[in-house]
């Protein structure tokens, strides 16, 4: 039966501290790890006994660590707690950024990037956001946190070239300790400290789910999508500087990324709203693969174009931006309520992976085939995920909803289960009684939400 409506529809004030803060946390650190991606190809070439593929290893490095570590700094969370496993991650990631920024060899450089991504606080973050949030305003939350890790992306693009001008790269990676400093000072005195820390299957991984996530086709199709995404870019930026650097003044960079960065963001926008409210999926989803391809190929064939240079960094960008927004929304849609958060996961390692093999690879394109070779490399990883994508089915569009139902046993959970599946616009319903949380699927534009609330119980 209906319990009692929540008391609000909004964030309330703990939830909205705790969105805010943790976005300011993943911005510093997002900023630190991508500002040298516009600019460390450049500086590089100066470095004693450098070759394309160790540029490309300093860049991908962390990505390998990250993807190793992620999921384990997040359980160890469940242990010992939240925050003394973001302080140490940023503490390691300060000391990377340290070893880096000292360092006179590539070698120390690439030791460096890789102490920086052993600091891997995403799933940690999200697990905190988790447990400071309701379970009816956790997708709002998360989606906050998700915008700021964009926004620290366009950021960096653009500061990248400018901080270089003024402080090198050196200089970068000194500030980027700095910022993982300021982050500690963020977990300690800003972000709030939860009254209750546990388990989120939602937000979570669950060992024992890996087997039925990986053995999803859909599912793997996604993860060798954001992997082949960041594959792409890592790649990208072992060229593209190089190609510019040819065209344009170093210090003059940031004028090119600038203009770009912005209309690119707003250029997806179109596409991201009619892929969502007109459910267009997956034709624009595949049209964003082939259009990462076919910047890549102008970019190989017109490298030596400053108009060709801007433009296919434009559609390059206005694909990826749309590719990096519509990717989680499709594993979402995809993965059963219960299984999100280690569908997620098992996501996020493929992307972190993804940046590793797009370094490595795309250095040993460089050093065997040149710029032109990079450039081809990416269209050709494009055409490959065009086939992987074309296979693709159109969502459901169905929308991840949680809903606190108290202490069940096993057969008021089945007889609750089946209510909720009565109700217009629910499509399954899982519920977990010692999770004493419902997994929902429901279509967002047929579900009442102040009805479905009502079978909330709070606290």
């Amino acid at each position: 039966m209906p319990k009692a409506k929540p008391e609000t529809t909004g964030l309330n004030l703990i939830e909205r501290r705790g969105a805010y803060s943790l976005s300011g946390l993943f911005f510093l650190r997002m900023l630190g790890l991508f500002m040298i991606l516009p600019v460390f190809a450049l500086y590089a070439q100066g470095l004693p006994e450098v070759t394309p593929l160790l540029v490309g290893l300093a860049i991908g490095i962390y990505g390998l660590t990250q993807a190793l570590l992620q999921i384990p700094f997040g359980m160890l969370s469940d242990r010992i707690g939240r925050k003394p496993v973001l302080i140490g991650g940023l503490l390691i990631f300060a000391v990377g950024s340290v070893v880096a920024a000292s360092a006179e060899t590539i070698y120390g450089i690439i030791l460096g990037r890789a102490l920086q991504g052993s600091g891997a606080i995403a799933a940690v973050i999200m697990a905190l956001a988790a447990d400071l949030s309701r379970e009816q305003r956790r997708l709002r939350m998360m989606a906050i946190l998700g915008i700021s890790i964009g926004i620290a992306f366009a950021v960096s693009m653009v500061m990248g070239p400018i901080l270089n001008s003024w402080i090198g790269v050196p200089g970068i990676f000194w500030l980027t300790a700095i910022l993982a400093l300021g982050g500690i000072g963020i977990v300690i005195f800003v972000v709030p400290t939860p009254t209750e820390s546990h388990f989120h299957r939602d937000a979570e991984a669950v060992p024992g789910q890996f087997g039925k996530v990986l053995r999803e086709p859909e599912l793997l199709r996604l993860d060798f999508g954001i992997m082949t995404l960041h594959m792409s870019l890592t790649a990208m930026f072992l060229a593209y500087p190089l190609a510019l650097q040819e065209l344009v003044a170093e210090n003059a960079h940031s004028w090119v990324y600038l203009p770009v960065m912005l209309l690119a963001m707003v250029a997806m926008v179109p596409f991201v709203i009619v892929a969502e409210s007109r459910r267009r999926m997956r034709p624009i989803f595949i049209g964003g693969v082939a259009a990462l391809g076919g910047a890549s190929m102008l970019l190989f064939g017109f490298h030596d174009s400053i108009a060709g240079m801007v433009l296919g960094l434009l559609i390059f960008f206005t694909a990826f931006n749309l590719l990096e927004a519509t990717l989680p929304s499709l594993v979402a849609k995809i993965a059963p309520g219960e299984r999100k958060g280690t569908a997620m996961g098992v996501y996020s390692s493929s992307q972190f992976l993804g940046a590793f093999l797009g370094g490595a690879l795309g250095g040993w394109f460089h050093s065997e085939y040149g710029i032109e070779g990079t450039f081809l490399l990416c269209a050709a990883m494009a055409a490959i995920w065009l086939l992987v994508a074309w296979g693709m089915s159109d969502p459901n569009y169905l929308s991840n909803y949680l809903l606190p139902v108290g202490n069940l046993d096993g057969d008021q959970a089945s007889l609750l289960e089946e209510e909720l599946k009565t109700l217009e616009g629910v499509a399954d319903a899982v519920i977990i009684p010692e999770d004493r949380v419902a997994y929902l699927k429901v279509d967002l534009t047929r579900v009442d939400q102040e009805a479905l609330d009502g079978y909330a119980v709070q606290g």
